[in-house]
């Protein structure tokens, strides 16, 4: 797989490595039954996107605090035990600086967009895949977000 120019370049050889393909079977598995977790749960359903922001039901609160949670027992484990990657590199997750403004400005737009859209961009994929056609307009504007992204990045303070 080759990405260019815009991006760094990346080359991935796995064709001849049946080792790596087991493992890629395995992630697409987990996405798979990942994907199913969200639409049993609902949390990818628009109604109670909508219920969330008119703070009117605790269903996605909750579904969020579960999630958080376990991204810090996950994170704490992956530094207490110095856990590797599928490679067999170390794993470094590196401390954020502090700064308060940039990140109540990007939960702020963040938050606009799921307001406006009634879905967050983790399930897009999820919701096309149900047959909501209408959200790929939705991957269009996440995709031209992350590419203008990288267009001005360097023009935006870190």
């Amino acid at each position: 797989m080759r990405i260019t120019p815009a991006f760094r370049q990346i080359t991935i050889t796995y064709k001849n490595n049946k080792y790596l393909n087991m493992k890629l079977v395995k992630f697409i598995l987990v996405g798979f039954i990942f994907g199913i977790v969200l639409t049993k749960s609902e949390a990818v359903s628009w109604y109670r996107i909508y219920e969330m922001f008119q703070f009117q039901s605790f269903h996605m609160y909750g579904i969020i605090m579960v999630a958080v949670l376990t991204g810090i027992i996950g994170i704490q484990i992956i530094k207490k035990y110095n856990l590797k990657d599928y490679s067999g590199t170390p794993i470094h997750i590196a401390d954020k600086e502090p700064s308060t403004v940039r990140y109540l400005l990007g939960g702020v737009i963040f938050g606009l967009g799921w307001a406006l859209v009634g879905s967050c961009p983790g399930p897009i994929f999820i919701l096309i895949g149900a047959g909501f056609t209408t959200v790929i307009l939705v991957l269009v504007g996440a995709l031209l977000g992350t590419f203008l992204y990288g267009v001005l990045k360097d023009k935006l303070p870190h």
